[in-house]
């Protein structure tokens, strides 16, 4: 007899999927076609990467196994799994990640740039060594006894530490231990040496300070220094990840054991450290049967290497790209008239970031200007942005800004800027209780009542628009445009009935939206139409969406994805989902921005925002995705999406096996790398 259960389509979940994707950058610091600076930042990224993975989401997952109702049992289980797996994972890439290190040093080596620890100094090093730290390290160091404190709960988990072993006699009969926090942020985590004979030498600041432990422990008697390093990540717990279900959620706060926020749950130290010192650190971390101990190099908090001197080596690092300033958004003209004219579209990196700075300036001082609203995720250090703003302000214009104070770790940095602007009188918006305002708008009230509105796929952050690709629409379209201010009034007066005519927005009917679009592939293509989606996302891991583009490809819609991060969709495991093929691409920019594309039997239907296709963005935020009406800007977008699709030389096939395959070539076929054929467009263009 045949079940009657529908046969369950494969998921995959979302932390092994990212598990996948964090090796992907991993890999391409090993490739060696990659300039060797940049392998290096790759580890730092990889690094940094994790750590954040286990802040964030191995703590939700550590809280859903601690959770104590027994109506949670399944999803329990089901975390344990997940765990099971991700150790696996981890264990092994740390194995790749160290040999990659050590391949990366000796590369170093050929081009004359030595990396040396405290056992390789000369003596006139040495001397060099002390008198820096005389004149830059003192004081900066104050060594903890362990014996002083009960927990290390108070120490911040971004740094980095050494345990340190002292002895009075040559035996070490009689040991003493403490721990001290390398001052990374204060002197950096590499010191530059004396070149000597062309070679260029450098040293981790932790062998600088193994080198002075004398120095650091001045006048105690001590003869024997052993110093080991050792890192924690804690659990962030500014949040519990709102991807899971809200009855979930209540279970977990309800019914989990009582665990003080940010507990340590993952200690990473020397092979090498003496088993008294190891269990002195481990003592003091108070770690749980579930927390993450690994035994690893000598060196940690790679994350570092992302800021790793480049020795006067620029020829190692990716060539200079220098941002395009656009013809049509450069000159003396008004951008405000010339936005009100047509639309218009950058796309950064490549193209300037400043051409929509010069649009917050203009306004502040154009006196037909009556006001600017905006939403700020997370801000530069020196922001633009918000001097623009506060001009605005004080140029008699009515300001709003909605900023996001629960933007994960730049949280200090959002409540910093909030308060320089409401000294300024500008209206500040704490977001909205229960949903994180995610969206990328602004807009600019004329008096004229022709309003401007921009719409990006990022944040309104001049750092991150040097390295992370989106796109921005500066448009005057009025149904556009009503939409947006139509999405501040929701912002001030959350969950009143406002209807979008235009925008899908979210939580409102964003994911009814997609799965119509969907759906009505899946109708052309039963009735002979042309139909396909193009997709160019971050993430893929809604549920429904996962199982809608499925059902999409069983029809016989043609699928194709550019997902830079987690995807839950497998396309090994079915016949039917031959017509799904997914690249994920890692390359000297981070692929960032959403573009949407529906061949709608023939007249395509093209969307660009905020979004990715994950519940919390479709469920739990505030976005904005925008349709595209200018044939140029569709055109445009329609190119970055396919360019990327045809890169053979930095896209990787994700097919839910975590294998990471590189696209084959096809015989004759030549190198086409996504990245450098836009860069180089946008040159020829701008001629």
């Amino acid at each position: 007899m045949k079940s009657s259960r529908k046969k369950e389509k494969p998921y995959l979940e979302r932390d092994i999927s990212w598990m996948y994707f964090n090796r992907r950058i991993l890999q391409e610091a090993t490739r060696t076609n990659v300039p060797l600076l940049e392998r290096l930042a790759f580890l730092g990224i990889y690094s940094n990467n994790l750590d954040e993975f286990f802040r964030v989401r191995i703590a939700t997952q550590n809280r859903i196994v601690e959770c104590t109702d027994r109506s949670a049992n399944t999803e329990k289980e089901k975390a344990k799994r997940i765990l099971r797996q991700i150790g696996k994972l981890n264990a092994k890439y740390i194995k790749d990640y160290e040999a990659t290190i050590d391949q990366v040093t000796s590369d170093l080596k050929k081009e004359n740039i030595y990396i040396i620890s405290d056992s390789d100094v000369t003596p006139e090093q040495m001397e060099f060594i002390r008198n820096y730290y005389k004149k830059n390290i003192n004081g900066f160091i104050t060594p903890i006894w362990f014996s002083a404190i009960k927990s290390l709960d108070n120490e911040n988990d971004e740094n980095i530490y050494l345990a340190v072993k002292l002895s009075k006699d040559s035996e070490r009969v009689q040991s003493e231990y403490a721990f001290l926090e390398l001052p990374v942020n204060l002197c950096g985590r590499f010191i530059r040496l004396p070149d000597n004979n062309g070679k260029k030498y450098l040293m981790y600041l932790d062998d600088v300070i193994r080198c002075c432990l004398p120095l650091v422990f001045e006048g105690l008697e001590y003869i024997q220094y052993e110093a080991y390093a050792f890192k924690f990540t804690r659990d962030a717990e500014m949040e519990i990840d709102n991807d899971l279900r809200a009855g979930m959620l209540q279970k977990i706060s309800k019914g989990v054991k009582s665990r003080k926020n940010g507990e340590p749950l993952r200690v990473i130290y020397d092979s090498n450290m003496p088993k008294d010192l190891l269990r002195k650190v481990l003592k003091k971390l108070h770690l749980d049967a579930q927390d993450t101990v690994i035994e690893s190099g000598r060196y940690h908090n790679h994350k570092d290497l992302m800021r790793f001197p480049d020795c006067s080596r620029k020829d190692l690092r990716y060539p200079e790209w220098t941002p395009i300033l656009r013809k049509e958004l450069d000159g003396p003209e008004s951008l405000l008239k010339k936005i009100q004219e047509k639309d218009r579209f950058i796309h950064v990196p490549y193209h300037s970031f400043d051409s929509y700075i010069r649009v917050l300036q203009e306004a502040a001082v154009n006196k037909q200007v009556s006001s600017i609203k905006t939403t700020l995720y997370r801000l530069a250090k020196d922001s633009k942005v918000v001097k623009s703003l506060i001009g605005a302000a004080r140029n008699g214009k009515k300001v709003t800004v909605v900023i996001e104070l629960l933007a994960r770790f730049d949280e200090a940095s959002n409540i910093t800027w909030s308060k320089r602007m409401q000294e300024a009188g500008i209206k500040v918006i704490f977001g909205v209780e229960g949903l994180k305002v995610h969206s990328k708008i602004t807009h600019i009230g004329m008096k004229s009542g022709k309003n401007i509105a921009c719409i990006s796929t990022g944040n309104f952050h001049e750092g991150n628009a040097k390295t992370y690709t989106d796109c921005m629409l500066m448009t005057a379209h009025m149904k556009l445009v009503k939409d947006v201010e139509q999405v501040f009034n929701f912002i001030e007066r959350p969950y009143s009935p406002i209807r979008f005519k235009d925008l899908l927005v979210s939580p409102n009917e964003m994911k009814n939206k997609f799965i119509t679009l969907i759906n009505n592939e899946i109708k052309n293509k039963k009735v002979g139409k042309t139909a396909y989606i193009k997709i160019k996302i971050n993430h893929i891991t809604d549920p429904d969406i996962v199982n809608k583009l499925y059902e999409a490809a069983s029809a016989g819609v043609t699928i194709e994805l550019l997902v830079r991060g987690n995807c839950s969709l497998m396309t090994d495991t079915e016949s039917a989902h031959n017509n799904i093929r997914i690249i994920g691409i890692i390359d000297r920019y981070l692929e960032h921005s959403r573009i949407f594309i529906f061949a709608n039997g023939g007249d395509e239907k093209i969307f660009m925002g905020s979004a990715d296709w994950m519940p919390r963005n479709l469920d739990n935020r505030i976005e904005v995705i925008t349709p595209v009406y200018d044939p140029a800007i569709k055109g445009e977008l329609k190119r970055i999406v396919e360019y990327g699709l045809r890169d053979n030389l930095q896209g990787r096939i994700v097919d839910g096996l975590g294998e990471n395959r590189f696209i084959e070539k096809a015989d004759g076929e030549a190198d086409f790398r996504s990245q450098e054929a836009l860069y180089a467009d946008y040159l020829k263009e701008n001629i």
